[in-house]
């Protein structure tokens, strides 16, 4: 049985360059069962380093351990904790919602028993009851997100990676998935997610990291930001952008 105290995520020395380094020597660790927001300015790195732990990405140098799992060496183990989630919702279109997720079960061998109840279970989460029968061709790109999200979850993940999963949708539908995103991570599933909406960030996250340029130039809670910036009280929007421009300036 996993230790608890064994990160879900730990970054050492991560590079990847393509016409400039995209990650710069990145150290970051997500702890068990911990919401953690990477944020960042358009090119800081995320998706990039989002891509490497998710398996879809070979980094030039350095470490990557999901729980536990050395995932450059092993990484089709890595791979079975992890569900990724990118802004762009990859799905099926001539399928329904109930069917994609009977799908993605079978791809996990999940029971068909187990893999319905899961599926009606995501479906009424995601408020996507109406339309669990209805052709994902015709959604929306929120309703897109929905389908595509309940097909990360479906065989419990337990390091959920999230670039901008609130992309395109409304506020009710975006309210259902952080309200999903809470749950999972009250029973011990890790989150780390990406988002240029940082009130959800402020709202969601336990930790926040900030990247800029590849590299981690600040980490912490709210508070421990607010510290580091010198600006008590602050929101995480002001919050962040001083510790950018201050970086900036220092370059």
């Amino acid at each position: 049985m996993l230790d608890s105290s064994t990160p879900a995520l730990q970054l050492r020395g991560l590079v990847k360059h393509f016409a400039r380094p995209a990650v710069d020597g990145l150290d970051l660790t997500v702890r068990s069962g911990e919401f953690y927001a990477l944020l960042g300015p358009n090119g800081a790195g995320k998706t990039t380093t989002l891509r490497i732990v998710a398996g879809l990405l070979r980094p030039d140098a350095g470490e990557v351990s999901v729980l536990g799992i050395d995932a450059l060496a092993d990484p089709i183990a890595a791979k079975r904790e992890i569900a990724w989630v990118s802004d762009e919702p990859m799905i099926y279109d001539k399928l329904t919602p109930f069917e994609f997720l009977e799908f993605v079960s079978g791809l996990w061998s999940i029971p068909a028993e187990v893999g319905e109840a899961r599926a009606r279970e995501l479906i009424g989460w995601l408020g996507l009851e109406p339309h669990a029968h209805e052709r994902c061709q015709s959604f929306s790109k929120g309703m897109r997100q929905k389908v595509a999200l309940a097909g990360a979850l479906v065989h419990e993940p337990r390091l959920l990676i999230l670039d901008e999963p609130l992309t395109g949708l409304d506020a009710g539908s975006a309210r259902q998935v952080k309200e999903l995103l809470a749950e999972r991570v009250r029973g011990g599933v890790s989150v780390i997610l990406t988002t240029h909406i940082l009130e959800v960030a402020e709202r969601l996250a336990e930790r926040i990291g900030v990247l800029d340029k590849g590299r981690l130039i600040a980490e912490g809670t709210l508070e421990e930001l607010r510290a580091q910036a010198g600006r008590a009280g602050s929101s995480l929007e002001d919050v962040f952008l001083e510790l950018v421009a201050r970086e900036n300036a220092a370059a």
